[in-house]
Formats: structure tokens, sequence, C-alpha cells
């Protein structure tokens, strides 16, 4: 098991290699694309900066504190495409039988499919999510320790397991309609957007929705409470850890659609 882990490992650092050695062979096309993405989420900034100037708090948050909500959101959901996009471009392989090479193959099918794209040029978002936590975190007044230093990192993990088990089941789902359903992107890219602010100034049917189903919350709001001392409850570090439960369904839904495969006829 360990020795199939780190050919695992080999591999994907291959597939990274490859993919970032093809993007630096048009490096001006790169770092346009890279700014383009940072200007992309600098736009959802500037909507957050005019609101809150008309605004001084939204349900007992300030602008600093959205900031940090955000910054960290956006975070997740960035480093889950640039390193999970292999999911999103899935149709197409379907589409041209092009995944019937991939399970001929000895190796898994998810490694490979996630192989095929990385989405580097996501640094830009990355780069604009670092800026607003900066500005965020200098003017929330968090007394930062080791524990909550590890609720932020706690923070990442899990909200970039939510988010790939959503591009997993976006994938899976190509397996029986031979299309993406746009309707993921609500609880995908709709997930970045509404996740500027805290959950719960949606209303309580979207807090319990986003806790227990399409776990958002575990990752964002309940770590948020804990990071700006709104509640003290010491568990509410290892929350966002529970959010990894997602990639179980995920998995599953991924498997039985491959059991349930039948090439396209391309």
């Amino acid at each position: 098991m360990l020795l199939k882990m780190k050919e695992a490992v080999r591999l994907y650092g291959h597939y990274l290699s490859i993919n970032i050695k093809s993007a630096m062979q048009y490096k001006t096309s790169f770092f346009l694309t890279a700014l383009g993405q940072f200007f992309v989420s600098f736009n959802v900034f500037l909507g957050i900066y005019f609101m809150f100037r008309r605004f001084s708090s939204v349900e007992g948050f300030t602008y600093s504190e959205v900031l940090l909500c955000f910054s960290i959101v956006l975070l997740e959901f960035s480093l889950a495409e640039m390193f999970a996009r292999g999911f999103d471009l899935f149709p197409e392989m379907v589409r041209t039988g092009s995944f019937d090479q991939v399970l001929i193959r000895p190796r898994n099918e998810i490694l490979q499919v996630l192989g095929n794209k990385f989405e580097l040029t996501r640094i830009g978002r990355i780069l604009q999510a670092v800026v607003m936590f900066t500005y965020g975190v200098s003017h929330c007044k968090v007394e930062w320790n080791l524990i909550k230093i590890l609720t932020v990192i706690f923070m990442l993990i899990g909200g970039c397991a939510v988010f790939s088990g959503l591009f997993l089941i976006y994938a899976s789902l190509c397996f029986f309609t031979m299309e993406g359903l746009e309707f993921m992107n609500i609880l995908t890219d709709g997930a970045r957007e509404y996740g500027r602010y805290p959950v719960s100034i949606y209303g309580k049917k979207a807090l319990l929705l986003t806790t227990f189903l399409i776990p958002y919350a575990l990752v964002q709001y309940y770590p948020l409470l804990y990071l700006l001392e709104k509640d003290n409850r010491s568990f509410l570090v290892v929350v966002p850890l529970l959010a990894v439960w997602f990639l179980i369904p995920s998995y599953a839904l991924w498997r039985f659609g491959v059991r349930h495969y039948q090439s396209s006829g391309s």
C-alpha cells in the first residue's frame, strides 16, 4: 500500500511538471491570464468595499471580518480548482471516448483525470485571496497563536476537500448524461460568490443545509467564529476536518459511474 502511494505521488508530480513546462512555453499568455484572474476576483472585493461604505456591518460582522471570511473561501476554491481542474474537463473525455484509454492503463483513473489538466493560472486568484486575507487579519485584531494558525490550515484542507468533492460529483454525473450539468456551478462557482459572507446571514435553513448536506459551513462559518473569538468552544478548531467526509459519497458516486460506464462510441 505504501509503495502504491509513493508511486501515485511520483506520477502525480510528473503530471504536474509536464503541465508547468507546457504553461511556460507561452510565458506571456500565462502571466496575462493569471493577471486577469487576479482582477476578476478584485471586482468582488470592490463589491464588498462599496457595500460596507453604506453599511457598517452585516449580521454583526465588520468589513475586515467579511474580507477574512471571503479570502479563505476564495483560497480554498482556487486551490481546489487549480489541482482538480481535470474533473471540469471530464465531459469532453467521455464524449470523445478518450476515457476508454484511461481505463486500460494500469494506473488509478482519478489520478489520470487529475493529471490531464492543472489550472496553474489560478495563482492570480490565490494572490488576490492572500492580499485580502492579509488586510483582513491586520484589521480584525485577531490574537494569533498556534491553535488559530492550525484552524486556518484545517479550513484550507477541509475547503479543498469539499470543492474537490463537488468537482468529482460533477465529473461522475457525466457518466450518465455525457454532458456537464450546469446546475453544479451553483454549488462550485456559486459557493465562491455567496461564500464572501458568513453563511449565517442567509438564514437558518441555509446554515443547516451547509452544515449537514454540503458542508460549506464547516470550513467557513464555524471556524471563523473561533478565529474572531465570537465562539470560544475549542472543538471548532477541528470542525473543518470533518468536512473531509464529503469525499466519501463523492468517491462512491464516481465508482458507481465507472462500473456502469459504457463507451460513447466516438
